[in-house]
């Protein structure tokens, strides 16, 4: 539980909703800040705006998984406009308070080790990457049957990386019936794709891979779909980039080859909110509880 914790959201998307109805659920109080277009009552949250005197009380400053931009914008799905932090703002904060993010950049990290704050980066978390791959995986499936004319089974799909998002997407393919290669990089990463009965292939040999597929899936955050290997693939194979943006494919000479290519990050935000938000607010909610008591189990959050 997280009786007389006090949260501060700021900004975010559908995601962030079931988040805050969770903690509260834990007896956590809120304060929501970028949250004036929706209309939802929660027990014990105020609306409030952006103040050092609101941070100054708060146990945790929550941020959306896209985190802040270097300039201070956070964006909100809920507000017209973006809520822009400063410095001031995380120097109001008392030391040791946590910043929950699901990803950081510099001057996030920068303002909160120069404040003494905790910077939790959720994404990182395998108890939280590891089950949102889950919803990533569903939402790139179903823009794969979306966006093709053929089914998935029996269909050539390949995988580009065998992190979190592949392993989970790779699998649920070869459940469907599809025929799956996964390129990796690492001599582990293939063998693992080997025990799983499905096609391991070298990432210097994408090409190869890519060739003769009907879709591809790139999980990889680096340019591997190049203009050199897309030449090589078949002009109507479908490619849907799940990376972080801008994602590892050349979406201007795809499209200048008449190929179909779509970038897609943040798919649990936009497939499966609720599921995605569950799953943040028990990371959330465990770390906080254990902060407070020492010696929180696990399994009192995921009870």
């Amino acid at each position: 539980m997280l009786t007389g914790k006090h949260l501060v959201f700021v900004g975010g998307d559908a995601r962030q909703l079931e988040v805050i109805a969770q903690v509260v659920d834990n007896d956590a109080s809120a304060t929501l800040v970028g949250f004036s277009d929706i209309h939802r009552d929660y027990t014990d949250t105020v609306y409030g705006e952006l103040t050092e005197e609101v941070l100054a009380k708060a146990d945790a400053l929550v941020l959306p998984i896209a985190g802040m931009e270097n300039d201070g914008r956070v964006d909100t799905k809920f507000a017209p406009e973006p809520v822009m932090l400063t410095e001031s703002h995380f120097a109001a904060l008392r030391p040791g308070a946590f910043v929950f993010t699901g990803i950081a950049r510099s001057v996030l990290t920068e303002w909160c080790n120069s404040h003494s704050l905790q910077l939790v980066k959720l994404m990182e978390l395998d108890e939280v990457a590891i089950l949102n791959s889950i919803p990533t995986a569903e939402g790139a499936i179903a823009i794969a049957m979306e966006e093709t004319d053929i089914t998935l089974h029996g269909a050539n799909t390949v995988v580009l990386g065998f992190g979190r998002c592949g392993q989970t997407l790779a699998h649920k393919l070869r459940a469907m019936g599809a025929n799956v290669q996964v390129c990796a990089r690492h001599a582990s990463d293939l063998a693992r794709v080997d025990e799983m009965s499905l096609i391991p292939v070298p990432l210097k040999q994408i090409e190869d891979a890519v060739r003769r597929a009907d879709i591809v899936f790139n999980t990889i955050p680096a340019l591997v779909l190049n203009a050199g290997v897309l030449k090589e693939m078949a002009r109507d194979c479908v490619i849907i980039d799940i990376a972080s943006k801008p994602g590892g494919t050349d979406f201007r000479y795809a499209e200048r080859r008449g190929m179909r290519a779509l970038l897609a990050p943040s798919l649990p935000g936009l497939v499966a909110p609720k599921t995605a938000g569950r799953i943040i607010a028990r990371s959330l909610s465990r770390i906080l509880a254990e902060e407070s008591d020492g010696g929180h189990k696990e399994e009192d959050i995921w009870s």
